[in-house]
């Protein structure tokens, strides 16, 4: 498949413009030694890049944390100490961070740390670093008859996908988008730390991404959701997607692959310029993919991409929405959340968290500290995040990669937006619209309303599946309710039951109706659970909120528990919640509709 391929590793792909051919590039490094007879004077000599050199050049070139910020230093640091402790050195893998993995190693959060490893470059770093690479890249699949062809094992332990007793189901045993994640941390591998890296694994990382970009041309889009489903639509790969190819072509002189890569941003372009918003819209974890994906776009491209020309003000306008939507106080982005790993970010780890660490520091974001109120103290000698405590921690081994990035992203968002993340800007109302087809027949509309103690967010919709573009219901929350109780952080969200919404939000209130609904429909509210009353009867025992329900649904309700030892109900992302269900009253006919009148107690 890769015959005539010049996997060359002197070729680059931004452009020599006045030429419009690649500018050939060498790894040089500048060794610096004291000249003991003329006294303390530098002389440089010039090394080229060679393996057998690859030693020497490790050990030589700095660390990256020199030219970090205090912010992406301390990101950067914590989390590869903390990794460290996950390396499998033998083995070239990280362990699985979680609790349930029998020792098993993980593929992403390892190719992940290699990049850490470059970017530290002590010891031997840079060694185990391209142990791992090759690990990784030589358990990739390479046959191109397979619709996994490209992409990359999810563990070194499983079987081969496809094999009779191990059969290919997307998004379990094979991800597709694990492409774009592990291609992508390649592509900054290369960009970054080249001058480290030998010769034979450059290589091998060219062919590993001409593999990963074929493989990506496989994917489509489709409605069934047991199959594929990608569209310009689905943000956060397609923008990975797309700078993988044109990066990938540019540098292979692969003319396909580079236009391909240009078409497929222009359509994710022009998607956002709908109205400045990803489709994949306010999500804790994937917006913060999006933005990772879109300062490729404008760091490592060159001036003539339509991905570069683009970048800047999508992360401009992106930063706008979150800016408005971010409540520091609470330390939570308002919802409504198109996905979301759960309904408080001081409890889940999310990746928006990693860049408002990068940001504003540590202790503004909504990562756990050691010292938080409420959190036990797992260690009294050091004052560090403590990932391994929050749900969803397995995120936690993207900070290297945010680290390297953070100081180009903050050159790119608004200093107005900036100067507003650290402290609440009082009372507002943020209106927006986002489009996902082909799942949005219309596009969504968003209204939410902050105040000091309380949020209120929802989207009215009308599509073709329940439960969003993803077709899933625990991740989809179209209306959302936050409030501070003065122990917690807690919420109320619409578990969606109904194809089509209609919503309104306004100071203290949340109108939900079904346009598509009947007699059969249901209003199921998830609440959160409280400290200071684990039990509870009605709506009267909520802690630090009067809520009065009113609409043409029956007045009495269900209440159910979902609890991880017990109760009707299963817990959703690792969070217990009570349930409260209004059903219609025989015999309706008509809109279903209720109303939420909320105020802080």
């Amino acid at each position: 498949m890769n015959e005539g391929i010049n996997f060359s590793v002197d070729r680059h792909p931004r452009l020599n413009e006045s030429r419009g051919t690649a500018a050939p590039v060498r790894a040089v490094l500048h060794v610096y030694k004291v000249n003991e007879s003329a006294g303390p004077r530098l002389e440089r000599s010039r090394i080229m890049h060679s393996d057998g050199l690859a030693t020497a050049l490790a050990s030589a070139a700095p660390s990256a944390l020199n030219s970090m910020s205090r912010n992406a230093r301390s990101l950067f640091t914590e989390s590869m100490n903390w990794m460290d402790d996950y390396y499998d050195s033998e083995a070239g893998y990280l362990f699985d961070f979680s609790a349930t993995s029998a020792l098993n190693h993980d593929t992403r959060s390892s190719v992940w740390y290699a990049l850490g490893l470059l970017a530290r470059n002590k010891g031997d770093d840079a060694t185990e670093a391209e142990k791992i690479i090759t690990n990784v890249i030589h358990a990739q699949y390479e046959d191109p008859k397979d619709e996994w062809y490209g992409t990359y094992q999810k563990e070194p332990e499983e079987p081969y996908v496809g094999s009779p007793h191990y059969p290919a189901k997307i998004y379990n045993s094979w991800d597709p988008n694990w492409r774009g994640f592990v291609g992508t941390t390649l592509i900054m591998a290369m960009e970054e730390y080249s001058a480290i890296i030998s010769k034979s694994t450059q290589k091998l990382i060219l062919q590993s991404l001409y593999n990963t970009t074929k493989g990506d041309e496989y994917r489509f889009g489709n409605t069934d959701n047991t199959k594929d489903n990608l569209y310009p639509a689905y943000s956060n790969p397609s923008i990975m997607r797309a700078f993988v190819s044109g990066w990938t072509g540019r540098r292979l002189h692969e003319k396909n692959m580079t236009t391909s890569g240009e078409k497929y941003a222009q359509d994710i372009i022009d998607l956002f310029n709908r109205a400045d918003t990803l489709s994949e819209f306010n999500s804790g974890t994937y917006t913060g993919v999006s933005l990772f994906g879109l300062l490729l776009w404008s760091k490592y491209l060159p001036e003539d991409s339509v991905m570069t020309k683009a970048a800047p003000g999508m992360i401009e306008h992106t930063w706008e929405a979150i800016g408005q939507l971010w409540h520091p106080g609470m330390k939570n982005i308002a919802g409504p959340w198109d996905r979301s790993y759960g309904y408080d970010m001081n409890r889940y780890l999310s990746l928006m968290a990693l860049w408002f660490w990068t940001l504003i520091g540590k202790e503004n974001s909504s990562l756990i500290n050691k010292a938080s109120p409420g959190f036990m103290i797992l260690d009294s000698c050091t004052d560090h995040a403590q990932p391994q405590i929050m749900s969803h921690m397995a995120d936690y081994a993207w900070c290297p990669l945010f680290a390297i990035l953070a100081d180009h992203h903050q050159s790119l968002i608004p200093k107005k937006v900036l100067s507003g993340l650290k402290r609440f800007s009082g009372e507002h109302t943020f209106e927006a619209s986002a489009y996902y087809p082909p799942f949005d027949k219309v596009p969504r509309n968003i209204t939410t309303w902050l105040s000091d103690k309380l949020t209120i967010g929802a989207e009215s919709f009308d599509e073709i599946a329940i439960g969003g573009p993803s077709q899933n219901q625990e991740a989809f929350n179209p209306a959302v309710v936050q409030w501070d109780t003065g122990k917690e952080i807690s919420f109320i969200s619409l578990y969606p039951t109904e194809t089509a919404l209609q919503t309104k939000v306004g100071p203290g209130q949340l109108i939900l109706s079904y346009p598509n609904g009947s007699s059969g429909s249901i209003f199921s509210l998830l609440v959160g659970t409280f400290k200071s009353k684990r039990t509870i009867s009605g709506w009267e025992d909520i802690a630090g909120l009067k809520v009065a329900v009113s609409g043409n649904v029956n007045t009495t309700y269900g209440l159910s528990f979902g609890g991880q030892y017990g109760g009707s109900d299963s817990p959703i992302r690792d969070f217990e919640f009570w349930n409260f269900t209004y059903t219609m009253p025989a015999g309706f006919s008509g809109t279903p509709s209720l109303t939420l009148d909320l105020e802080i107690s």
